[in-house]
């Protein structure tokens, strides 16, 4: 029997990045969320509203998103109410479009609980996600000075995750892998010596970037360290839910700084925990985090597209559009199609994307990004 939705959680859905390290799929114009990427028949951002309104009513899940996006979001999901869709006219990075949203629900509901979370991430286990996300609604519920995040117990030294202390070691304190615990300190991305040092050590989790807290909790936490966001926002109270909202935060967005939740806040704020994750978990941040998690043929080709024929060619990652798609002789490479563009490029060399994606925009325009 399924348990009754509790009216005070509130999920938001972060999705306004352009996903740039998918090229050519993900596009200025559509980006990742926006596309049906794993090839389950749902996009990421429909795959991510599913798993959420089995936690949260409806009503009560907010999509915060570029204005040019917008109508994307209401045709992917037409459940949801038109004024859940919260656009930026501009982008300014995780902590202002966090701060909207909270301001806006805030407003609504003060004793709201909320969930914080990408569009774009690849759930393994819906079950062990839903368990995970009801025990951090719970926690914040009755810590209501807290602000949580996921933890993902590393298995590799990845260079492109942020890095969670904690106090003991995740193998030996079983609490570790279950409880929430209190963070010790916070790494961005770090090199390669010092992220093998962090898995070693044993007393890291990834940061998966999903976050928890009652909403004047978070509200006090803009007000401490990211004052000048908290003023802007706090000085539209009366006009959050009415019609004069969008015209008030179209107003005051490009004098918001741009930075992330994490630097402005979660680094600084002294009441931060984590809790594990009790499922599978990727950022889907690269072509190389979807060959992981996509499904693989005997020669250990991910492929995602009708009309492929692939010949002496393994370790590849193919995905294409209607384009009949011919492949021989070849070893660990990303062959990506869509409409007009074809990009070729060895797996090792995925991080020169972003750069060619810069080189085609200078000599072609952006019709191609």
């Amino acid at each position: 029997m399924m348990r009754p939705l509790d009216n005070n959680n509130y999920c938001v859905i972060m999705a306004g990045g352009i996903g740039s390290r998918f090229w050519p799929k993900s596009r200025t114009q559509c980006p990742k969320q926006f596309l049906d990427i794993l090839g389950s028949g749902r996009t990421l951002l429909q795959q991510t509203f599913d798993r959420f309104r089995r936690i949260c009513l409806i009503e009560n899940i907010l999509i915060v998103t570029g204005e040019n996006y917008a109508e994307m979001v209401e045709n992917q999901l037409p459940e949801l109410p038109k004024e859940n869709i919260l656009t930026e006219p501009l982008r300014r990075n995780t902590a202002p479009c966090i701060a909207y949203a909270s301001y806006k629900i805030l407003a609504k509901n003060p004793e709201a609980n909320i969930v914080v979370s990408p569009a774009d991430h690849f759930i393994g286990d819906d079950r062990g996600f839903e368990e995970t996300i009801n025990r951090g609604l719970q926690f914040v519920k009755f810590n209501p000075e807290a602000l949580l995040t996921i933890g993902i117990i590393p298995t590799r030294p990845e260079t492109g995750y942020g890095y969670i202390q904690i106090d003991s070691k995740i193998g030996e304190n079983p609490l570790a892998v279950n409880e929430v615990t209190k963070v010790k300190l916070f790494t961005e991305k770090p090199v390669y010596e010092m992220a093998k040092m962090f898995v070693e050590s044993m007393e890291f989790f990834w940061n998966a970037g999903i976050f928890f807290w009652n909403v004047k909790a978070i509200i006090d936490a803009f007000e401490l360290h990211l004052s000048e966001i908290a003023e802007l926002f706090s000085s539209g109270k009366k006009f959050y839910n009415t019609p004069e909202e969008k015209s008030f935060i179209n107003k005051i967005y490009a004098q918001c700084r741009s930075i992330s939740i994490d630097f402005g806040i979660m680094e600084n704020y002294s009441e931060t925990y984590v809790i594990p994750a009790l499922f599978q978990w990727s950022d889907l941040g690269t072509w190389g985090s979807l060959y992981e998690n996509s499904v693989k043929d005997e020669n250990l080709n991910a492929i995602a597209g009708t009309k492929v024929i692939a010949e002496n060619t393994t370790g590849c990652i193919i995905n294409t559009d209607t384009k009949l798609v011919v492949v021989e002789g070849l070893k660990d490479y990303i062959i990506a199609q869509s409409d007009n563009l074809l990009l070729i490029v060895p797996k090792s060399n995925e991080q020169n994307i972003r750069q060619l994606v810069n080189n085609v925009k200078i000599q072609f325009g952006e019709d191609f990004v």
